[in-house]
Parts: C-alpha cells; sequence; structure tokens
C-alpha cells in the first residue's frame, strides 16, 4: 500500500494546525508549553521534508539546484512532488518561526498573537511582525538602570556614606 503525493501533502498541512492553534488560541496552557518544549513535530516534518526531497531529484533537477535560475527553479516547481516538498520546507520554517516567537512572548511578556497568525499565513511578514512588536515594545516600556549601573552607584552611596557605626 503506497500513500499518494496528495495524501501526504493533506497530512502535512492538517499535522501543523493543532501547534498553531494553541500557540494563538491557548499560549499559557502548560499543555501548550509542554508540546511546544518538544522538538518531535519538527521530526516529524523534517522527516517528510527528507524523503520528498529525495524522492523528487533526479540528476537534472540536482543540477538545477547546483546553479538555478528562475526560469529553471520554475520549471522545477511545476513538477506535483517537488512543489509538496517545497511546501513542507515552508510548513516546517513558518512553524519554527512561529515557536520562536512564541516562545520569545512567554520569556518578554510581549504580544504574540498577531505575529503568529501572520506567520502561520505569510512566515515572513510574522517574523517581521514580530521584530517590529518587539522594538515597540522595547521603546515604550520606562527605562531602568542595568545592574552594572546599580553595582557602581551602591559603592558610590557606601563610600559617602563612611563607615557604618
Amino acid at each position: 500500500m503506497s500513500i499518494s503525493l496528495a495524501s501526504l501533502f493533506d497530512s502535512a498541512n492538517l499535522f501543523v494546525l493543532p501547534f498553531w492553534l494553541v500557540m494563538i488560541g491557548l499560549p499559557n496552557w502548560r499543555v501548550t508549553r509542554w508540546v511546544m518544549a518538544s522538538y518531535l513535530p519538527y521530526v516529524a516534518l523534517a522527516g517528510l521534508y527528507l524523503y520528498l526531497f529525495s524522492s523528487s531529484l533526479d540528476p537534472d533537477s540536482a543540477q538545477s539546484f547546483a546553479n538555478p535560475t528562475l526560469t529553471d527553479l520554475a520549471g522545477l516547481f511545476a513538477n506535483e512532488r517537488v512543489m509538496a516538498t517545497g511546501w513542507v520546507h515552508f510548513l516546517v520554517m513558518d512553524l519554527f518561526v512561529g515557536r520562536w516567537i512564541y516562545w520569545e512572548g512567554q520569556r518578554t511578556g510581549i504580544w504574540t498573537r498577531h505575529s503568529l497568525v501572520l506567520c502561520l499565513f505569510a512566515g515572513p511578514l510574522g517574523l517581521l511582525s514580530h521584530i517590529v512588536t518587539h522594538w515597540i515594545g522595547q521603546s515604550l516600556r520606562p527605562k531602568t538602570a542595568d545592574s552594572a549601573d546599580i553595582a557602581t552607584a551602591t559603592e558610590t552611596l557606601a563610600e559617602t556614606a563612611g563607615p557604618a557605626s
């Protein structure tokens, strides 16, 4: 029994959806944190990518990737197997970038839902959105002294105060 290319394509698309749904819809749920801490989804998708990649290359297509032109790549991606391989590549990388955005939001408290939605549909735009959101968030936060400034101020205060009685 062999699985059709269309079934693999459809399965890969469905496989990533629960990860996006929990990152966007339930970001603070402990199950979301547990699931997103795992690399297993990426191993599974990368395994599918490896299968599709290795089964879509022949000597001619490998040569086209060695020194690509836009025309050569357009011809390659007209092949359904090559296109499915490219699509799984997008799924893996977009989900990985989405995971990074998710964890940065958890770490910093920066709002990420809008960036994750954009990343789901247009990965680089979601990344750009997160970077801009981070910059805006940093510029709006009150400036705090870093630990080196605090240590210097503490030493200076201790020196000027003299010995404790």
